[in-house]
Parts: structure tokens; sequence; C-alpha cells
């Protein structure tokens, strides 16, 4: 009788291990955005249905490569492909940097589209969701890079990243399947809440794993995940201020 014995120490394997659950979380991530947009975007673009600025479709490109470059890192990492890993990183910068930039760009061409409409207060508010998405987005990222030397903090803020972009895609299910009729125009600020809600169900999974695996959570998860629901949270009040519509608004002026 032969008897197989895997000679890795126990520790390495808890390493690999953590380091592929990293990668199915990213894996998660890259899911979650396909099929989030896939009734409002995917499946209309394949039917040639779909119209939009070319600013639209460069972000929703930026943003679908920026999912795939994730997971293909996460992959690279859990697989122990290190040098690999970081010789490809500023591939990751300039995604993230293109991706800030076009977020602006199309919020930007939001809220022109819905003054044409004859809804410039509605798109101003609203302009607070993506505006501040992609701001927390390329914070964490940034922070992310800063700790490049901290393998266990660079991980959990690139996950918490990916997690934080994730809101928009779980709200077209939400939009195509629970909207109400009537004609199209920015949602209320509210409405963007419980999608977003139900996207960081997956940070809650890696609390649950780092509750498991280490005994408690990472800082990144407490202070990040505090961080990511107070901006969700307080896009609400804010958008209806004064001050915030003088600034939005202010940006919507300069684009026309």
């Amino acid at each position: 009788m032969t008897t197989l014995t895997d000679l890795r120490p126990p520790r390495a394997m808890a390493q690999s291990q953590t380091g592929y659950f990293y990668f199915y979380m990213a894996l998660a991530c890259t899911a979650v955005a396909f099929l989030g947009f896939a009734p409002t975007y995917w499946l209309p673009l394949a039917k040639r249905s779909f119209s939009a600025s070319p600013v639209v479709h460069f972000h929703g490109l930026l943003f679908f490569a920026w999912s795939l470059y994730f997971a293909f890192q996460s992959w690279l990492a859990a697989s122990g492909k290190i040098a690999r890993h970081r010789t490809i990183g500023l591939i990751g910068v300039s995604l993230a940097t293109a991706m800030t930039i076009f977020g602006f760009l199309v919020a930007v061409n939001a809220m022109k589209r819905s003054a044409a409409a004859g809804l410039t207060d509605e798109g101003i508010a609203f302009a607070i969701v993506p505006l501040s998405g992609i701001l927390f987005f390329a914070v964490v990222f940034t922070l992310a890079i800063a700790a490049i030397r901290r393998p266990e903090t660079h991980k959990r803020l690139m996950l918490l990243a990916g997690i934080s972009i994730l809101d928009a895609a779980v709200a077209r299910w939400f939009l195509t399947f629970l909207a109400p009729p009537g004609p199209l125009g920015p949602p209320p600020v509210p409405v963007t809440i419980p999608p977003a809600f139900v996207a960081y169900l997956l940070l809650v999974a890696a609390i649950v794993f780092d509750w498991r695996t280490r005994g408690r959570p990472h800082p990144v998860y407490v202070y990040g995940g505090i961080a990511l629901i107070a901006v969700k949270l307080l896009n609400w009040p804010i958008s209806v201020t004064a001050l915030w519509h003088s600034f939005a608004g202010g940006i919507l002026a300069m684009a026309q």
C-alpha cells in the first residue's frame, strides 16, 4: 500500500490556501461585473441595440479589463509567481489611472444628458454616486500601491478597491427588474444603497475568512469597510445640499 505525503510544511500550505482565496474572490468580482452589466450593456451590445457615446464604451472596456487584470494578478500571486506579478504591476497603475479619468468623464457625461432631458438637478444630485465611488477606488488603490512591500495589507486593499466599484453592476439588476415604469432618467440617490450593500457581501466573506484563518479581521477590512459604508450612506444627504449642487453644477457648467 502506497501512502502519498504532502511534503510542504503546514505554514506553506496555509499560505497557499489563503492566496487562492484572494484569487477566487477576484474571480467573483469579475463574475459580478460581467453578469451585472449583461442585461443593460453586454447583451444589447451583442444585439447591436445599445447606443452610447464613445466615452461610455471606453469606460466599460477599461473597467472590465481591470476586473480581468485583477483576477490574473491574484492568480500570479497565489501561484507564487511574485516576480511576474510585480513586473506587470505598472499595467494596473495605468488601468486604475485611466479608470479614474474616464469614471469622472462618464459622470460628467451623465450630468449633461440629464440636463438635456430637463433633469438638471436630478443629474447633479446623482453625480455624487459615481464621483464618490471612483474617488474611493482611486484612494484605496493608491494605498495598496504604497503598501506593496506589505503583502497582507496590499492584497486586502486591492480586494477592497475591487469590491468598491461593484455596486454599479449590481444596481443594473435592481434597475432592470425592480425599477418602476416611467421615463428614463437618473435614479434617486437612495435607491443606490441596497445594491451597494449586496455587493459588499463579498467584503463580509473576506472578513469571515480572516476570522477563521487569523482569529480577527484585518484592519484594512475594519477601517476600510467602515469608510466604504460611510461614503455610500453619506451620498444621500450630501447630494441634496446646496454645496454639492454648487460644486457639481460648476463642473457641469465648465463641461458645456
